[in-house]
């Protein structure tokens, strides 16, 4: 979020689709975090530009208050956009996916070929947004309740159709992960939907950008050994590189 603020602020003001453009995603995700800066009075919208609002006397660094999906879209977006679009490198023709919530996740959606035969699970507005004008994509969507702060959609009958559903690869996002205490997500309502995507699908694909290494959030999932992949960015540690090898955890640094 803080990057989009500084864009503002040294543009001296910018339409919401050129802010788009700037961050390769959709005006409606960036029209997302551009309300939330207005509500905090960062900046202000005036005959449709955006500027920054230097009457304001909230510090930058408090901008990112709670997770958010459009805040996240912009936060390690270069490395995001890398890792999704190697993920999408290990795809094969007429795989069967699923692909879970998430910021790097959408870039994985967006990489996909418009040539590629799939069939691919999800359940959030973002991934699917960037699915439905692949043509030779087949979607399964699992519905339910909506959870706007994520754009994931939740509920008992989603989790029986993922538990029918069999993958050859799953695609899994993470908020955190720690050497002992494992790999977490910040919502509680987002456990029971990850765990069972893990219980259908054959290799689990980590993706996660270097800075949710060491980061503990609140609602844990899965152990770091339960993946067969992680991909990252160069961001990573030694330390984190020497462990994850240690696991026999393929893993790849882009």
């Amino acid at each position: 979020m803080n990057h989009l603020i500084k864009i503002i602020k040294d543009s001296q003001g910018a339409s919401a689709k050129e802010l788009a453009a700037k961050f390769n995603v959709s005006e409606m995700t960036i029209r997302r975090d551009l309300n939330q800066l207005i509500k905090q009075g960062i900046i202000r919208n005036q005959y449709g530009a955006f500027f920054y609002n230097f009457e304001t006397t909230k510090p930058l660094d408090h901008a990112d208050d709670h997770y958010a999906l459009g805040s996240a879209v912009t936060s390690f977006m270069e490395e995001k956009r890398r890792i999704g679009s190697f993920a999408a490198t290990l795809i094969e023709e007429n795989d069967i996916l699923i692909i879970d919530t998430g910021s790097t996740t959408e870039y994985l959606a967006k990489a996909l070929p418009s040539t590629l035969s799939a069939t691919i699970l999800c359940y959030n507005r973002n991934i699917l947004n960037q699915l439905v004008d692949k043509t030779n994509i087949s979607i399964i969507f699992a519905g339910g309740y909506y959870h706007a702060n994520t754009e994931m959609f939740e509920s008992m009958e989603g989790l029986s159709l993922i538990q029918h559903t069999r993958a050859s690869k799953v695609f899994i996002s993470a908020a955190g992960v720690h050497e002992t205490l494992g790999v977490t997500c910040a919502n509680n309502y987002e456990i029971a939907t990850k765990q069972a995507i893990f219980k259908s699908g054959i290799e689990k694909i980590l993706l996660i950008d270097s800075s949710k290494f060491s980061i503990i959030k609140s609602s844990y999932f899965a152990n770091i050994e339960d993946f067969d992949t992680i991909i990252t960015d160069c961001g990573i540690s030694d330390t984190w590189i020497d462990l994850i090898h240690s696991l026999q955890i393929k893993l790849h640094i882009v």
